[in-house]
């Protein structure tokens, strides 16, 4: 099996996908998550969603692999560069955050098992899942999301669409 970005999202090329290749497709959708807890880009989740919360941040992180390899690499390098992507440059009713990306990989292994739990199992019994688990809170600064200043300093772009 190999992982490639398509237009829309993060997919499993696979005709047949194992039960060790779906483990492998959630491993890596774990780490692509991970590298994008960061307090940046909850504050743009904060902008574009409009709530600041655990669960709404790793919807929000699930929807941004989601976007595709260069939406995911560009808002990594720059949270703000999100103001540029057609769903949210006009500032409408839009929410990033896909909660159904996260459940794609328990979904597969559950229908190719009949086992309900059998993805979690898998990926506690690796030995890969070990240092994604440490993550406990988000990387970077953490800054007042509620002070319009320091998010027009800091996403100045974002800003200008769901503040001004």
């Amino acid at each position: 099996m190999r992982f490639v970005w398509t237009g829309l999202s993060l997919t499993a090329i696979s005709l047949a996908p194992t039960p060790a290749e779906i483990v492998q497709f959630s491993l890596r959708q774990w780490q692509l998550r991970d590298h994008a807890y960061r307090y940046d880009l909850w504050a743009a989740a904060f902008l574009i969603e409009g709530w600041w919360s655990d669960d709404g941040l790793t919807d929000f992180r699930d929807g941004h692999i989601s976007l595709g390899r260069y939406w995911y690499e560009r808002a990594l390098a720059d949270p703000d560069s999100l103001a540029d992507h057609p769903a949210v440059r006009d500032g409408g009713d839009v929410l990033i955050g896909n909660e159904d990306f996260n459940q794609v990989a328990h979904r597969a292994y559950q229908r190719l098992t009949g086992e309900p739990d059998g993805l979690n199992e898998a990926l506690e019994a690796s030995p890969e899942a070990g240092p994604l688990s440490a993550m406990t809170k988000p990387a970077g600064t953490r800054w007042d999301v509620a002070d319009g200043d320091e998010i027009r300093r800091r996403l100045p772009r974002l800003a200008g669409i769901f503040l001004d």
